[in-house]
């Protein structure tokens, strides 16, 4: 089986999931082959950010966003589907760590602005 390893932001979304559900989303992997260069990228979806062009796959109602490296497959992100964090990641949007942060970005005052402007 190929290892499979998690950054820093990835290992901490994934201790905050029941272990249970941890081990289901590990298990979505095992169909993988031994080796990196027999993987078939084509079954998986494909995102670019931060200048890197990273690998989706659902797994239950998550979404695990990773690459294949010549260590193995790195996790980067394990994101809930239907999370304002996952849209922001796919969407290229900058994700911020707390609320407060969010609220005092310019780029949502600019969204919020330009909405109220847009004609009816």
């Amino acid at each position: 089986m190929i290892q499979i390893i998690f950054n820093e932001i990835s290992a901490a979304e994934m201790a905050a999931l029941p272990v249970d559900l941890q081990l289901e989303l590990l298990a979505e992997f095992q169909s993988l082959p031994e080796e990196i260069g027999d993987v078939d990228v084509s079954r998986f979806g494909k995102v670019e950010r931060e200048g890197k062009s990273l690998l989706r796959h659902r797994a239950k109602d998550y979404r695990l966003y990773f690459e294949l490296t010549k260590l193995g497959l790195t996790i980067h992100r394990v994101l809930h589907k239907n999370t304002i964090r996952d849209f922001l990641f796919r969407a290229k949007l900058p994700m911020v760590d707390e609320e407060e942060d969010f609220e005092k970005s310019n780029d949502l005052w600019q969204l919020i602005e330009e909405g109220q402007n847009a004609k009816k």
